[in-house]
């Protein structure tokens, strides 16, 4: 039986119609179709780790910012690790053209949601809300950076991996202090918003989502959105300073892309180095250019 069948059977829905997701990079989703006419999705975490930490956050952020609502889940089994019932949003990914007033709600929705304080820097687990130890986010960062360097030797000439090292370390060194801890995406970017018309429908894709440093949330702003049409930042600024203030990103944004690209050549040698080749090469484009390698 497929996974999507397993999981029908599961949640007991009478479905007429099965879509798979395209660009769906981390976990399965699908859209359904119930007998009834209504469109749901049904989204199978890569782990039970992601399927406890959307259902909570989902849960946590209901009424705040539109996000999709969790209409069912499943526990999951010994073959798989359990899947989330989630209603339909109306609109697509932002993946066009955006103009001032969208830009503004994404910088808005966006810090709306660093506005949502959590217990500490951690993440949901089952039990509930688990503090990273040390419960330091600086900490964390640096630690998660460090035990990257050996996957990445497997991949990289072990010279740029060097150098992408000792760059770290000049830039941490300059960081300001860590604001929060607040609810970060880890993930924010345009596909993962939807949008309908030239207003922000949804956000989704909380799977990684944790309590941290909002900082960490413009990296892929400033890759997708800043780089791609340098007319988006100001509106996104000040839609987002119209809920609450930024950090100085000019001291932060140059480690968080060597964060984020160190991250996604470890995301790539786990999950396949042939099938996310491009995207494998972006990130090695971008360590290559931040270090000058």
């Amino acid at each position: 039986m497929s996974v999507i069948h397993h999981v029908i059977d599961e949640l007991k829905l009478n479905v007429s119609n099965i879509e798979g997701v395209p660009d769906s990079f981390s976990s399965e989703v699908y859209k359904l179709t119930l007998a009834g006419g209504k469109n749901v999705y049904v989204k199978v975490p890569y782990n039970k780790d992601k399927l406890y930490r959307e259902f909570q956050v989902l849960e946590a952020l209901k009424g705040m910012i539109p996000v999709p609502e969790v209409l069912d889940i499943w526990y999951g089994d010994d073959t798989m690790t359990g899947a989330l019932l989630l209603s339909a949003i109306q609109g697509t990914p932002c993946t066009g053209e955006l103009d001032e007033q969208l830009s503004y709600q994404i910088g808005m929705y966006l810090a709306m949601l660093h506005e949502v304080t959590t217990p500490g820097y951690g993440y949901h687990v089952a039990s509930g809300f688990k503090d990273l130890d040390p419960n330091d986010w600086r900490i964390y960062i640096r630690s998660n950076f460090e035990k990257w360097e050996e996957p990445c030797k497997e991949i990289l000439d072990p010279r740029l991996v060097e150098k992408c090292m000792l760059h770290f370390d000049e830039l941490f060194s300059a960081l300001p202090d860590p604001d929060g801890p607040c609810m970060v995406h880890m993930d924010y970017r345009p596909g993962n918003i939807l949008v309908n018309g030239n207003r922000v429908a949804g956000i989704i894709d909380f799977e990684s989502a944790r309590g941290g440093s909002s900082e960490v949330d413009f990296t892929k702003v400033n890759r997708y959105l800043w780089e791609v049409d340098s007319g988006t930042k100001r509106p996104f600024m000040e839609g987002y300073q119209s809920i609450r203030p930024i950090l100085d990103l000019e001291r932060v944004l140059p480690l968080y892309d060597l964060y984020d690209a160190f991250a996604s050549i470890v995301w790539c040698r786990n999950r396949g180095v042939d099938k996310n080749q491009a995207f494998l090469q972006e990130n090695v484009n971008t360590l290559s250019t931040l270090v000058g390698y």
